[in-house]
């Protein structure tokens, strides 16, 4: 009877081990699944509908996307750092004219191009920002430097224009950011401010107050990292900043939540310290990425200001989910994965 009873004990343990031995696998294939890297970008939120839109400047704005997009993917899935990532894809956004950033900067009223920028390390919770620069060929690169080179978060006017000098960054003559289309734009915002039906009536000029470009990426390290980089708002006055340099409003990153990049409304996305707030509400009401997002950009966000809190967000979270929420007509995004796929859009879905 002892016999029979060790025999099946020992049958019964045979098979439990080989049940156990099956389940390694599906714990590796969880963890093969697991995203490794991902990158999100923007490209300024606001009056964007298909009706305004010709195909050839539709194109023009998809394929600057992509080629953004591609040149962080690419370091990404290298190796290299969310920061790096950040840095160089916004690179590629300041080199165009299609978006109010670095080549493509709006004017303020003085008819000058002025820059402000920043970015942000989730390992750290390092950042560095730049406001009003005329000369710095690519901001971004500016805010980097502040971050890695001095002990400051945020350097300003001339003083940060010594300062990238000093860092050895490509400075180029005020002349280099003037665009037809963009002096066009403030002359019709001047134009505007004595005729308050033409200014109702042309949707363009809605748009005066947003334009920005910026970038949210997750290394395979684990790092997170965000920038923003923008010419500010059009006709701006008197040496006005905006939420692009400032770290929480504009950008934001932290390892334990999410990277964030924010577009529109400055003067609102100060006040509601937009990037910040969402990573907060995962941080202390446990909220997803996007739970987070949807409310502070829809329902935060239009709170401040009688409704005109206007603009929208891209972020990634530390597992890698991305999002991309605004509440205007629509945002310049896109986004790529670990397994290359490849989103563009331009309107609401």
């Amino acid at each position: 009877m002892k016999n029979i009873f060790f025999y099946l004990c020992t049958i019964t343990l045979i098979f439990s081990c080989k049940n156990e031995v099956k389940i390694a696998p599906n714990t590796e294939a969880e963890t093969t699944e697991k995203i490794q890297f991902s990158i999100v970008i923007h490209g300024g939120a606001g009056t964007i509908k298909k009706e305004n839109m010709t195909p050839e400047k539709e194109a023009a704005y998809k394929q600057k996307l992509e080629e953004a997009i591609r040149v962080g993917y690419t370091i990404l899935k290298n190796g290299g750092t969310s920061l790096d990532a950040v840095e160089k894809t916004i690179n590629v956004m300041e080199d165009s004219p299609l978006f109010n950033a670095g080549k493509g900067a709006v004017f303020t009223h003085e008819g000058y191009n002025e820059h402000d920028a920043s970015i942000m390390d989730g390992k750290t919770l390092n950042a560095g920002a730049s406001a009003g620069t005329k000369t710095v060929k690519h901001p971004i690169n500016l805010a980097r430097a502040v971050m890695e080179n001095s002990p400051h978060v945020m350097l300003s006017g001339k003083g940060a224009e010594v300062f990238a000098k000093e860092q050895g960054l490509e400075i180029v003559d005020p002349s280099y950011f003037y665009t037809e289309s963009r002096m066009k734009s403030l002359e019709r915002v001047k134009a505007s401010e004595n005729n308050k039906i033409a200014s109702f009536y042309d949707e363009t000029l809605k748009d005066t107050k947003f334009g920005t470009v910026g970038c949210a990426a997750l290394d395979k390290h684990g790092n997170l990292a965000a920038g923003t980089s923008t010419g500010g708002m059009t006709n701006k006055r008197w040496g006005r900043i905006g939420d692009a340099p400032i770290i929480g409003a504009g950008t934001y990153a932290n390892n334990t939540t999410c990277a964030v990049s924010s577009t529109g409304w400055g003067e609102y996305f100060i006040r509601g310290m937009v990037a910040y707030d969402i990573s907060a509400l995962m941080a202390y009401k446990g909220l997803s990425l996007a739970e987070a997002s949807k409310e502070v950009i829809q329902n935060k966000l239009p709170s401040i200001g009688n409704g005109e809190g206007n603009g929208g967000i891209i972020a990634i979270d530390k597992h890698g989910n991305m999002v991309m929420e605004f509440n205007t007509s629509g945002m310049y995004r896109a986004s790529m994965n670990d397994k290359g796929e490849l989103y563009i859009g331009m309107y609401k879905d």
